[in-house]
């Protein structure tokens, strides 16, 4: 128990000097490290050779993981050859790599890109990546599923027409026999011979003209779906990699204008409690400035919504609601199509084959000369025949294995998993897209830290402008108010302030 008790002892204590260790060392030197990194990657010139070569190998990193993203993207989304997406990932990388290691801006710009996947302008992205999911994984499945019911159709219909085709024999077989009896019957009685009887079936002379009329037919809509399937992959495909180049475009154009506007615009985003402003203030003590204003000026760390903001947010996201409900009916559509494909195939297979009982039940009686005898009044009576009774048995097929269709496709859930993800992610969107605002201004300020001086004094001037606008009017109440006293002191006899006077 003592041993115990002293490992736990050793335990605690080694897990006190960890977490003091973490939070009086570990942590501020990961924060200095991170600060220092983030100054190097974010100053437009180096200071000296440690920052350059410092700089070279962040913009490599960025550099190596972009690349290896875009590879990923160009082969296995966008569906390009191996050898052109390795060459188009590697000139993509070194373009890169320049770019961001020779041009400031640039660096700001693509550091901005996924706070701006947070905004408005990055959710209509996302949407539409969702949207090109949709399409480009579900449609196909789809038409897949239909495709199997087509060729289920198809099948049914061949075999079921060449069955019934095959039962005119069965009945010229039964036809025959039963016209074979009735000759038997007939030579038996040696009285009288009939002319020959049988029924002859001409319908299985003309079955190669059925068959081909139907092979015809199913050739058509075989080719027809064909085409309508080959050109809805192609629109895909173009679609795709279309919407893939306008989104990449898209999300650098939102962040270089963002970046314009803040270089070009002292008003543009410019109402935030910036520490810049705060020692500004503080400076020049007039810090009541930015307590008078914190209605209207946001700090850039703050977590709380204004009550504008929050029903934005739900407006937001009902709108967002109703692009979710579309995208579940496409998914549902998916469902049900697999759904009846399955379905359609199972029933069929239980019902491949119908028997079909074909039974003749023939008797006959032969009588001479019936009406004269009656006449004369002789007694007659009948010859009974032999009875003929006879079973055939046919069999309908509606399925056979030389039919080749292609088994149902279920959902893809990947594809749904996929879909989800990003619609929670879109909707987090929705409620952090105030503070991606606020993020790509701190980005922004980081990069370029003598024009956010600029930017805080002019809403300092601005606060300090509007300040004495406020205060005119209250000085103006105040010595009218002054004016509405000097009556009555004058009718009580009291001294005149010699303030006062001076007023007037």
């Amino acid at each position: 128990m003592e041993s115990f008790q002293t490992s736990l002892g050793h335990l605690s204590a080694t897990g006190m000097r960890a977490c003091v260790y973490c939070e009086d060392i570990l942590f501020p030197k990961v924060h200095r490290t991170m600060a220092d990194l983030w100054s190097i990657y974010s100053k437009p010139v180096p200071a000296n050779s440690r920052e350059l070569w410092t700089l070279l190998l962040q913009c490599s990193c960025i550099t190596v993981v972009i690349g290896g993203l875009f590879y990923n993207w160009m082969y296995a989304s966008l569906e390009y050859s191996w050898h052109l997406s390795i060459a188009m990932a590697v000139s993509f990388s070194l373009l890169l790599l320049l770019t961001l290691f020779l041009v400031h801006p640039a660096r700001c710009v693509f550091s901005m890109i996924m706070p701006t996947l947070g905004t408005k302008q990055g959710r209509k992205v996302l949407l539409s990546a969702c949207t090109m999911i949709v399409v480009v994984n579900i449609t196909p499945n789809i038409l897949s599923n239909i495709k199997t019911i087509l060729q289920l159709i198809k099948c049914i219909s061949k075999n079921s027409a060449e069955s019934l085709l095959n039962s005119t024999s069965l009945l010229e077989t039964a036809s025959w026999e039963v016209g074979d009896a009735i000759q038997e019957n007939i030579n038996s009685i040696n009285s009288y011979r009939p002319m020959n009887g049988h029924v002859r079936f001409s319908l299985l002379e003309n079955s190669s003209l059925v068959y081909q009329q139907m092979h015809l037919a199913g050739e058509k809509i075989r080719k027809d779906f064909l085409i309508f399937e080959v050109l809805v992959k192609d629109s895909v495909r173009v679609g795709n990699k279309l919407f893939a180049g306008f989104s990449m475009f898209y999300l650098c154009f939102e962040s270089a204008w963002y970046l314009k506007n803040y270089l070009t615009n002292l008003h543009f985003d410019n109402c935030y409690i910036t520490k810049k402003l705060e020692c500004l203030a503080a400076d020049r003590k007039t810090a009541h400035l930015l307590v008078g204003s914190s209605k209207n000026l946001i700090r850039p760390t703050g977590l709380k919504l204004s009550r504008e903001e929050v029903v934005l947010c739900l407006i937001q996201a009902m709108l967002l609601t109703m692009a979710l409900m579309l995208m579940l009916v496409v998914v549902a559509m998916d469902h049900f199509a697999f759904s009846i494909a399955d379905t359609v195939m199972r029933k069929t297979a239980q019902f491949s084959m119908v028997p079909v009982n074909l039974s003749i039940n023939y008797s006959a009686k032969i009588e001479i000369l019936p009406f004269l005898l009656t006449i004369l009044r002789l007694p007659y009576k009948e010859l009974p025949l032999p009875d003929f009774k006879r079973s055939y048995q046919h069999y309908l097929v509606f399925s056979s294995a030389s039919c080749s269709i292609s088994p149902p496709t279920p959902p893809n859930p990947s594809v749904l998993l996929v879909v989800g993800l990003l619609f929670c992610i879109l909707y987090a969107t929705v409620f952090l897209e105030t503070y991606a605002h606020r993020l790509c201004r701190q980005i922004t300020g980081s990069f370029f830290e003598s024009w956010e001086e600029k930017r805080a004094l002019y809403l300092y001037k601005k606060l300090s402008r509007k300040h004495k606008e406020e205060k005119k009017p209250r000085e103006k109440l105040k010595v009218h108010l002054g004016m509405q006293e000097m009556p009555e002191n004058y009718g009580s006899g009291q001294a005149q302030p010699s303030g006062v006077g001076s007023c007037f």
